[in-house]
């Protein structure tokens, strides 16, 4: 059971909805593997196409996967007239993301009616063994009677 209000009992099916027309997402190969109110888990499987010198997945992935899973764990919380924005996040990389497999987990931390904050976790995946290897700290501001799909009116 979720701690947080649930403004759209379509939360799941929308959240889905956007994060597939996010065409960035589809080029990256990332997918929504967990998704509840406040909560998401995105993952990347490794591509070499996604590295930089050392073979590790590129800090720009990374950042991206955080930006993205904090994001859509505040946009599951939202009204459906309603839609996100990142205004700011940090992103600390504490260890190579090196493995098969990128895993971030975001958590709202605060949800407001104008501004959320949300906080994601990244596990690189080796041999089956995570190794926490960033973590992001992310304010959202809510675009209130903002459709999130511009193709449709609220």
């Amino acid at each position: 059971m979720s701690k947080f209000t649930i403004r759209n009992e379509d939360y799941a099916a929308r959240t889905r909805a956007s994060f597939t027309r996010q065409q960035f997402m589809e080029t990256l190969g990332a997918r929504i593997t967990e998704l509840d109110a406040g909560f998401c888990e995105l993952q990347l499987p490794y591509a070499k196409n996604l590295t930089q010198q050392h073979g590790y997945f590129h800090g720009g992935v990374i950042g991206t996967l955080a930006d993205n899973a904090g994001g859509y764990a505040a946009f599951t919380l939202l009204k459906p007239a309603d839609s996100i924005l990142t205004i700011e996040y940090k992103l600390n990389i504490m260890a190579p993301a090196n493995g098969e497999l990128l895993i971030a987990r975001g958590q709202v931390l605060r949800p407001g009616r104008r501004v959320t904050v949300a906080h994601t976790d990244l596990f690189s995946v080796k041999d089956g063994i995570e190794t926490h290897c960033a973590t992001s700290l992310a304010t959202l501001m809510v675009l209130a009677d903002t459709p999130d799909d511009p193709t449709k009116e609220t």
